[in-house]
């Protein structure tokens, strides 16, 4: 039998399970309409996408820019944990670094418009990027090394030369219906194997 201190202990770890699948929907959503439509998309589309009301929104996230850096972080750490497994999964690890590079690429398009949401807090953003870095280049270095080690890629380059050349091309994607990214970005990936 179970005093009346567990009972009210009980519920409490699944509000919170429930609260972060929530708060993880609504990330998902709102980095779909991000990618859709630019960070300046209506918070109701946001909410839509979700299935949330506006205020269920506002509840997690009390400013645009307080939406914009936590899907930025989700983003993030969702890159930074597909590595790996892409790793594992992949038939190649080129295969894994393409396939990786690919989700970079949804991520950088996700980001487009992150300063512009964040111009009144320049700390803010440098802090980000410094996290967006020490997230990152790891995770795409144990890439590059993996082909390397394999022989599938040429040896020497260095992973933050190779993201910052994929940031490069990535931009004015949005700006451009003409300009596919993911072509050139796959040129690249082609580029690194070995003669």
């Amino acid at each position: 039998m179970t005093d009346a201190g567990d009972r009210t202990d009980a519920p409490s770890p699944r509000k919170r399970a429930d609260a972060r699948r929530n708060e993880q929907k609504l990330l998902d959503a709102a980095a779909e309409a991000f990618v859709a439509s630019g960070v300046d998309v209506p918070v109701r589309e946001v909410a839509n996408r979700a299935g949330v009301g506006v205020g269920t929104i506002y509840r997690h996230f009390p400013t645009r820019a307080d939406l914009v850096v936590a899907v930025y972080r989700h983003q993030v750490e969702a890159c930074a944990e597909a590595g790996p497994a892409l790793l594992a999964s992949s038939a190649t690890p080129h295969a894994a670094l393409a396939a990786w590079i690919d989700l970079f690429v949804d991520f950088l398009v996700t980001k487009h418009g992150l300063a512009d949401a964040l111009r009144s807090d320049a700390t803010g953003f440098e802090t980000l990027h410094a996290y967006f870095l020490d997230r990152l280049v790891p995770v795409c270095g144990a890439l590059l090394d993996a082909a390397v080690a394999a022989g599938e890629i040429r040896p020497g380059t260095a992973p933050l030369e190779l993201m910052r050349g994929i940031g490069n091309l990535c931009i004015g994607a949005s700006d451009d219906a003409r300009y596919d990214p993911r072509r050139m970005v796959a040129l690249v990936v082609a580029g690194l194997r070995s003669a």
